[in-house]
């Protein structure tokens, strides 16, 4: 299969609403609703923040999101991937693998000190699938949320 993956710049608006429907397909997000472009050019424009896609014949087919985190034990920044998904109709076919691997060689390629992915134990194809990728290490931890009112 011939596609092509890319990091998404603030003139990509509509392949990132391509991808966030596909997000919201994946991870069955029935009341989710979509900011407007503005908000999301915006985002795209921001250092922290990375949209990877993966397209087949101009269709974005799949995506992760990156959050680039900076520390002061290191001066070197990480990468936190938020969010991967691939549309139903190719999963299962090395998209998401490869999409994995076009990220690592980009954080190899700009000086990030690593890069780290959290699934839930209870999401077993989310876990089996990055068993499957070029992991270092895998670490079990307890995830804990702070939710505040609107």
């Amino acid at each position: 299969m011939d596609i092509e993956i890319k990091i998404l710049t603030s003139d990509d608006t509509n392949c990132f609403i391509e991808l966030i429907n596909i997000f919201k397909e994946v991870f069955k997000m029935d009341d989710f609703e979509m900011p407007n472009s503005n908000y999301l050019r915006n985002l795209l424009n921001k250092p922290d923040f990375k949209v990877l896609v993966t397209q087949h014949n101009d269709r974005v087919i799949g995506g992760l999101t990156v959050y680039v985190l900076h520390s002061y034990f290191s001066a070197r920044p990480i990468a936190y991937i938020y969010d991967v998904g691939v549309t139903t109709n190719y999963q299962r076919q090395g998209v998401g693998r490869k999409m994995i691997s076009h990220l690592i060689k980009y954080c190899e390629e700009n000086g990030f000190e690593d890069a780290y992915v959290e699934a839930e134990n209870d999401d077993i194809e989310a876990v089996n699938f990055y068993k499957t990728t070029s992991i270092s290490s895998m670490l079990q931890a307890t995830h804990f949320t702070y939710s505040f009112d609107k």
